[in-house]
Order: structure tokens, then C-alpha cells, then sequence
């Protein structure tokens, strides 16, 4: 069986005019620039207040700085430390499990839903949720009890940099944001391998196997893989995942099966699913480690492992 923190996902511009030195209408254009700002996806300061835009379409307004932060997400709460604002984090949930001092944060144990009597209990000023149906209510709870909320997307590899630029301003870390955001980008465009993929080979990636569900090209787990080096045999599904079932895998006949078990999985062991190739002949590429679950700044050093281990299971 997949690892809860594969499954836990299936639960989880800065404007830049060109200068014009003939006119000179410096205050006229800072003033545009300055209004036109204000309409990004970044959180925005002015007249001591931020104020950013979520994935769910809320304005967000700060007087300051969020000082009591709970997250949600284990990639929301990666991404507070990455950025330096690990210290401003007084919730977690369970599954937040790195970078290891996450686990010396309150537990307040699930976050989707969470329990909405813990998360209060940490006194937060900001709560960070993963946009899902399943969050709406609790979220009209923490701002109903005075806290502010951000509701966010985090299911592609630009998320990570987009993300970090939008909380940076409001936990007090603009420039690390922005840092963290430049350099990520940065290296991703430095593992984009050519578009042509005529010999990469096609593996499942499985998130669940009872019943069996399929990653799609919607996941970053996805897009990893085709950094790597490797073409999801279920390209053709634009949404994270989907149900599918054993013989439309065997049909697809994928050259491998990415599993986050340390020997033989368990569904190799059942009869139903030596229908697939790979099953019976034991082709496995094993990638256990939980960052594989969730986008982060990991990502690059992931996708540098998973093309080592795509190397090595080439015939």
C-alpha cells in the first residue's frame, strides 16, 4: 500500500515597465506601478497594513506581520521554515513532518478537515488551509473567531515559488520569499531535460492500490517524474489522480512502477495484479521518502534521485 504521505495529497509579476529617460514623469509612473502592483497575486503593503489575495479568491488584510501561525499542510509548513519563518509557527499537523523542527510545534492533528477547537486553541492570527471543499466551513470558523485565513493551491511545482512569494510579506520574510522563489525556479529550468521523450520509460505511479489510483498529469509528483526523466503511463488524466483499474494498467504496460515501499510491495503479492508485466517481473523503482508527497523546495534534489534511479533500471 502506498505511504499515508503519498495519499495524504488525495485526502493534499513583478511589473516591470520599460524605463523611458526622454519623459520625465518619474512620479507619474512609480504611481502607476505602485496601483498596478496592488492588483497582483503577491501580498502587498501600504499604509501599514498587507494585504494579499488567496487561491480562493479572499482578500487577506494583516495590520503587521503574522506572529501565530498554524499550518495546515505539511507544504505549507515546509515552506515557513524554508523561508525563515519557522519561529512564527505555533500549529501543525500531524503530518508535518519536516524539517525536524516542525515536530517540537503543537500537534492540532489533521488538516483536512482540521479539528477547528485545536487550531483555535493556539491563539493564530493567521491559518494557512489547503483549498478544498472539505476546509470551506472551517474556515468561516477561524475568521468568525478573528483569525485571518489563506486558503491555497498547492498542487503543481510553481506553487512552491508563487507561494513563497505570497507568504513571505505576511509572516515577515519578504526578501527570503523572493530569495527562495528565485532560486527554485532557477534550478528547475536548469533539470528541464528535451521535449522529446520517444525513450524515456513509462511508469505507474501509484498512489493507492485498493482501489488502485493512478497519479495524472494534474500532481507535481507528475511533473517530477518527467523532469527525471520518465513518461506517466497516465499522462492522458489532467486531474492529481483517478480511480483506474488493474487492466487498464496491464493494457498500458508500463516499463516501470515508482513505489514508496523499501522491498516488494504488498499488492505484488496478490494474484489479480500479476496481470501486469512489471508486477510479475518485479520492476520496481523505489523512492521512499515522504517529500515525494508533497511539492517543496525539495523538489530538484527529488528530481536528481529519481533520474538516478530511472538510470539505473534502464536496460
Amino acid at each position: 500500500m502506498a505511504s499515508p504521505a503519498l495519499s495524504f495529497r488525495l485526502l493534499n509579476a513583478h511589473l516591470q515597465g520599460p524605463g523611458d529617460g526622454r519623459f520625465h514623469l518619474k512620479p507619474v509612473v512609480g504611481l502607476l506601478v505602485a496601483l498596478l502592483a496592488a492588483c497582483g497575486t503577491r501580498a502587498n503593503q501600504s499604509a501599514g497594513s498587507l494585504v494579499a489575495v488567496d487561491d480562493a479568491g479572499d482578500t487577506v488584510r494583516l495590520a503587521q506581520p503574522a506572529s501565530r501561525v498554524v499550518s495546515l499542510s505539511p507544504a505549507t509548513t515546509e515552506l515557513v521554515f524554508a523561508i525563515g519563518a519557522g519561529d512564527r509557527l505555533v500549529g501543525r499537523t500531524r503530518w508535518c513532518d519536516f524539517p525536524e523542527a516542525a515536530r517540537a510545534v503543537a500537534d492540532v492533528g489533521d488538516g483536512i478537515p482540521p479539528n477547528i477547537e485545536s487550531v483555535l486553541a493556539r491563539r493564530p492570527d493567521l491559518v494557512l488551509l489547503y483549498r478544498s471543499p472539505q476546509n470551506s466551513d472551517a474556515a468561516e470558523r477561524f475568521r468568525a473567531a478573528g483569525a485571518a485565513v489563506l486558503q491555497l493551491d498547492f498542487d503543481h511545482l510553481e506553487d512552491v515559488s508563487r507561494i513563497a512569494r505570497l507568504l513571505g510579506p505576511l509572516v515577515g520574510h519578504p526578501a527570503q520569499g523572493d530569495s527562495l522563489a528565485t532560486a527554485f525556479d532557477a534550478e528547475l529550468a536548469r533539470l528541464r531535460l528535451p521535449s522529446d521523450d520517444r525513450g524515456a520509460p513509462t511508469v505507474l505511479l501509484l498512489a493507492w492500490d485498493q482501489p488502485p489510483m493512478a497519479i495524472g498529469a494534474g500532481s507535481f509528483q507528475s511533473e517530477i517524474l518527467t523532469l527525471a526523466g520518465g513518461r506517466n503511463v497516465f499522462a492522458d488524466i489532467t486531474t492529481p489522480s483517478a480511480t483506474v483499474s488493474i487492466e487498464a494498467i496491464a493494457a498500458r504496460d508500463p516499463s516501470l512502477i515508482l513505489v514508496s515501499d523499501s522491498g516488494i510491495p504488498g499488492f505484488a503479492r496478490r494474484p489479480e495484479w500479476n496481470v501486469i508485466r512489471a508486477v510479475r517481473e518485479r520492476r520496481f523503482v523505489h523512492l521512499a521518502t515522504p517529500a515525494f508527497g508533497r511539492p517543496s523546495p525539495r523538489a530538484p534534489a527529488l528530481v536528481r534521485e529519481l533520474r538516478s534511479l530511472l538510470a539505473e533500471r534502464r536496460p
